[in-house]
This record gives structure tokens, C-alpha cells and sequence, in this order.
């Protein structure tokens, strides 16, 4: 039967086509809504077909990074594959920071470059550079495509591979000549993945072996990590908490997979935990680990990590498994799937092995919990507070918007002092650290949920690094909002200075904020892209400020917060340490006490 051109037989599609025309093609029929990228001369001939009457929704952003991290933002929020575009040489490496991203924190990510003609490779051509080469460590595999007849399938591949297994970004490289050339577009196409062949279900032995230490253990912990968000697996992990009982960390990555306010949830573990999940940890006899993977942001110095602990190991990736830290029990298969075994076998276990009584490990642990909460003390500089702001912005926005945060300072903070009921409303950059994430992942969320109030929590340094993406933002009706919080300083690196360096600030100064200079003047940048803007200098200001930019919804809107340079992340645990070292803010509580 014939249609608008195509041949469909049993649900196949058979229709004459150009190379250029298949990578849209392959897109509109993988289900690809939206895209974010910028045109250029390699990849320009994928561009033309966008002007037909695609379902592709194109964004043009306004940097390569800012493509690849609304990409990640978009995937972040929906658990879909992102998608961005780029042309050759400068236009693809410029996405490899948000590669690298994607790749450290498991995010789906399909990025489709332009390459120089295939008779051009090898030959330093204008623009060329062997990006699948520049890639080959950071992604889950990079695809070099010369032949049209090829794209179907390397495109449906390459979405697979994305989303399956462990997630991560994966790279189409298409030659121009291959996008000019004439071919068939053939849909579905033959895939070609030998050796692919992720384990999903776990071994029922191993299940059964992590049962029998889960009952038997008298210091139980569940060591949370972003592998629960991406699997699905929030639901089920509250159930399996709920059903036995034990206490539970949840990494930066894994925010939101436990409501902040559950009394089993202690919090983020780690270099900026807090210091009931990082003593549950160090004291715990069994971690329950739950596709986490052992970072040495959250372990500190390695031989001195749990030293008592057993380790049961659950994660898609075998490779994670015993990389870091020996498992005793190492269990290989997707977390959802895991932790619904688990549950099946956990009553079986509790009879046969007499399921141990944990009082005593929670009165512990409530004790830390009291003596030494998350707080912060008040500036003496004049300067507002910036968890306060950002608690201010919790208690006002509520746990219904998904947080976007930069790196540094206010990363930690909002990971401290925001409240969240459900996953994928918290999205940062993890193992990357990548300055620069907040405003097009923000951007990339708020497309991918527009009916959620989306708020990108930034720091003056990162912000400066890709806020063009407002006039992204403006042009494309995307009214994210952006709180700056705006110490007029590269806050992180600064406290090292602080602690470590005598007060040394070497080149930490930003001079955006403090003093008679502002710059840049961010509500004038702001007002500039066509965005809403508002400055804010006093905390009796800070709830009617954040009111005022939450009435504000035909458009994007900055709030410049002027915050502390002096304000410190607390607890800490310096790098290289061990988490039994880790410092408290002194003025929030009596000193440390290592009692067993």
C-alpha cells in the first residue's frame, strides 16, 4: 500500500530517501520528540529536512555544551533518551564536556555529528577531527557512518545502547558525503550488536545470599546510589526500606529516590554528607549497595572505608562490581529487578534466620542525627546567608519543581537544605563536576516537563559560563528560573583556600557581586536576553523576592542573591582523608565524638 511515498508491508517502511533525510527519519520514528543542537557545514545537510513537516522539535541553542547538557537535563527528567546535533571539528568537541558528563553519571545521551566527507578522513580537512576517537573513553561506543544505507540501523543502535544496560551517551559520526548520498530509508532495520547482551535479571543465588546477611546483620545500611533513579526503582526501594527496616544513605546522584523526610532516610553519605550517613557507614557490618559505585566522594580514603563492613553489590554494570571495594556478595542485573527479588526473598530469610533486632544501631544513629544536624550559622559580613536563601526557596517553590544545580558551594548547599518527595526532580552534575550544567539542563527539563516549575540554583562562576542559553530560553518560550547565588567568588575553591591554604585567595575573586563593581551586572545581563530580573540584598527580602519571580511565567527570570563569600560547606571531609575525619561546623554542636 502506498503512502506519501513509502512502501509499508507488515509494518515495515520502504521509502527513497537521502542519508540526510534517514537520520530525521530514523528519529521521528524512534520517537524522538525533541532535539537541541546548532547547524554547520558538515552537518548541514541534516538540517535541510527539519524544514519539512518533521515531529522533530529542533532547539537551537547557542553553544555545543549547551546542546549536549539540555540533552542531559531532558533525559535527567524523563528517563528518555537525549538528543543533540553538532557539526564537525570544533562543533563536536565542543560537546565532549557534556559527554563526559552524561558518560560519569549514566545519563542517555544520543548525539549525532557531522564529519567531513569520507574521501576527506585522514587528510586534516577543514573542521575534521576524529571525534570518535576523542570520544572513545568517555561513551558507551561512538559509530563512524559512511555508507546512507547504514544510518537506520547505527541510528536505532546507537538509541539502544543508550538506554540499555547501564545508561550513557552514545556517538553517530556521519560523513557529509554520506548525508548528500541517495539511499532507501528502511524501517525497522536489521540491528547489529554481537557481544551486547546486558544482564537484567540478577542470579537467585546471590539474592538469596544478600537475604540471609541483610537478616543476619546487627548494623545494616542501604547504600543508595543514581542507579536506583535511573532504573525506575524509587518505588520498590521505598518498600524494600519500609519492609525491613534498616537505615538507608542515598547518594548526591540518588537524591529524591527516598523523600527527605522519611525517618529511614539519613541523608547524603560523603565528603559533604552528613555526619549520621557518614558514621552509619564507617560503622555499619553490612552495606547493602544498590547501584551506587563505591566514588571517593562518598568512601574518602579507601582502606579506611567501612572498615567492618560486608559488601553486597547490586549493579547493571559488571564492571563497577568489586572495582573499588571487594563485594561479598556481588549481584549483576538491573537494581529494579534486584530489589524485587530481594523483597520476595526477605521473609523466607527473616524465618529461617531469625531477623536481628536493629534498636540499639538506630538509637545510635538517631542520637547522631540530633547532635549533629545539618544547620549553618550567620554571616558577619553583611552578606545574607546562602543556605538560608536556598531554604527560603525550598520551603516557598516546594517538592513538586525539579532543582537544577551548578557545581561548588551551592551545589552542596541545595543537596543539604532543599526538600524532595520524588526522583528525577533533582539533577546535577555528579562525577564530572561540570561547571556550566545548571541553566541548559534547566533548559533541556523544562522542555521535557513543561508543566513542572523549573528552577536552575547557580553559582556566579558557573552561571557565566553558559548563560547565553536565555536567549535559547527567551526565543523558544522555555521560562525556567535561575536563583544566582552570588558570592562574588569561585565559592568551593575558595573555602580550600580558607582551610588549606592559609587564606591565600589566589584568582578566586569574581568581582560580581561585593563591593562598588558588578561584573557582570547580572540583572542587566539578564534584562538584556529579554528575561525577567531581580536582585535581592537582604534576607527579609528573600521569601517576597522568590514569590515574585514564582508569578512570572511568560518568560525566563534571574534572582541575583548577594551571599557570603565567607560562608562555609559543613561537614566536610577533606579529599584524601578518612570519612573518620570528618569536621563539623563548630559553632552547631558539641565537639565530635568517635564513642563506638
Amino acid at each position: 500500500m502506498a503512502e506519501t511515498g513509502a512502501i509499508r508491508a507488515q509494518g515495515a517502511i520502504r521509502e527513497k530517501s537521502t542519508g540526510a533525510r534517514s537520520i530525521i527519519r530514523s528519529l521521528e520514528e524512534l520517537g524522538v520528540d525533541t532535539v537541541f543542537g546548532i547547524p554547520g557545514g558538515a552537518i548541514l545537510p541534516t538540517y535541510d529536512p527539519l524544514m519539512d513537516s518533521s515531529s522533530v522539535r529542533h532547539i537551537l541553542v547557542r553553544h555545543e555544551q549547551g546542546a549536549g547538557h539540555a540533552a542531559e537535563g531532558y533525559a535527567h527528567a524523563t528517563g528518555r533518551v537525549g538528543v543533540c546535533i553538532a557539526t564537525s571539528g570544533p562543533g563536536a568537541t565542543n560537546l565532549t564536556t557534556a559527554i563526559l558528563d552524561a558518560y560519569m553519571d549514566s545519563v542517555p545521551m544520543l548525539c549525532i555529528t557531522g564529519q567531513v566527507g569520507a574521501s576527506l578522513i585522514g587528510t586534516d580537512a577543514f573542521q575534521e577531527a576524529d571525534i570518535v576517537g576523542i570520544t572513545m573513553p568517555i561513551t558507551k561506543h561512538s559509530f563512524l557512518v559512511t555508507d546512507p544505507k547504514d544510518i537506520p540501523a547505527r541510528i536505532a543502535e546507537a538509541y539502544e545502547l543508550a538506554q540499555s544496560g547501564r545508561p550513557g551517551p552514545v556517538i553517530v559520526d556521519v560523513a557529509k558525503s554520506a548525508q548528500n548520498a541517495d539511499c532507501d530509508f528502511v524501517w525497522p532495520p536489521v540491528r547489529d550488536l554481537p557481544g551486547y547482551r546486558p544482564v537484567t535479571k540478577p542470579n537467585a543465588r546471590q539474592v538469596r545470599e544478600a537475604a540471609r546477611l541483610i537478616a543476619t546483620a546487627k548494623r545494616p545500611v542501604f547504600y543508595v546510589g543514581g542507579g536506583v533513579i535511573r532504573s525506575g526503582a524509587a518505588d520498590e526501594l521505598r518498600e524494600l526500606v519500609k519492609m525491613t527496616g534498616i537505615p538507608a544513605v542515598t547518594t548526591l546522584n540518588a537524591i529524591g529516590s527516598l523523600p527527605t523526610d522519611d525517618p529511614h532516610n539519613l541523608g547524603m553519605p560523603g565528603m559533604h554528607g552528613t555526619v549520621a550517613a557518614v558514621d552509619a557507614m564507617q560503622r555499619s557490618d553490612l552495606l547493602i549497595t544498590l547501584g551506587a559505585r563505591f566514588d571517593d566522594r562518598v568512601t574518602g580514603r579507601l582502606d579506611s572505608f567501612a572498615p567492618d563492613a560486608k559488601i553486597i553489590h547490586a549493579d547493571i554494570d559488571p564492571a563497577e562490581i568489586g572495582k573499588n571495594r571487594h563485594a561479598d556478595v556481588p549481584i549483576v542485573g538491573d537494581v529494579k529487578e534486584t530489589i524485587l527479588d530481594l523483597m520476595a526473598e526477605m521473609p523466607a530469610a527473616y524465618r529461617q534466620y531469625d531477623k536481628r533486632d536493629i534498636s540499639e544501631w538506630w538509637t545510635r544513629l538517631n542520637r547522631m542525627r540530633e547532635t549533629y544536624p545539618l544547620g549553618w550559622t550567620p554571616t558577619e559580613d553583611g552578606y545574607m546567608a546562602p543556605q538560608y536563601v536556598i531554604e527560603q526557596l525550598s520551603e516557598i517553590v516546594g517538592p513538586d519543581a525539579i532543582y537544577v544545580s551548578g557545581v561548588g558551594q551551592h551545589q552542596m548547599w541545595s543537596s543539604q537544605f532543599l526538600k524532595f518527595r520524588d526522583p528525577r526532580t533533582w539533577i546535577n552534575s555528579g562525577g564530572a563536576g561540570t561547571m556550566g550544567v545548571s541553566v541548559p539542563a534547566a533548559m533541556g527539563a523544562k522542555v521535557a516537563q513543561p508543566d513542572k516549575v523549573v528552577w536552575a540554583i547557580d553559582g556566579d562562576g558557573c552561571f557565566q559560563m553558559t548563560n547565553q542559553e536565555l536567549a535559547t530560553c527567551v526565543i523558544n518560550d522555555i521560562p525556567i528560573k535561575v536563583a544566582i547565588i552570588n558570592n562574588s567568588s569561585l565559592g568551593m575553591v575558595r573555602q580550600w583556600q580558607t582551610l588549606f591554604y592559609s587564606g591565600r585567595y589566589s584568582n578566586t575573586d569574581l568581582d560580581t557581586g561585593h563591593g562598588t563593581r558588578r561584573v557582570p551586572d547580572f540583572v542587566k545581563l539578564a534584562e538584556a536576553y529579554g528575561c525577567a530580573a531581580l536582585r535581592c540584598e537582604r534576607p527579609e527580602d528573600v521569601a517576597d523576592t522568590i514569590r515574585q519571580a514564582m508569578e512570572i511565567n511568560d518568560r525566563p527570570v534571574v534572582v541575583d542573591f548577594q551571599v557570603s563569600a565567607d560562608a562555609m560547606v559543613w561537614p566536610m571531609v577533606a579529599a584524601g582523608v578518612s570519612n573518620d575525619e570528618i569536621q563539623y561546623a563548630r559553632d552547631l554542636a558539641p565537639d565530635w565524638d568517635d564513642e563506638e
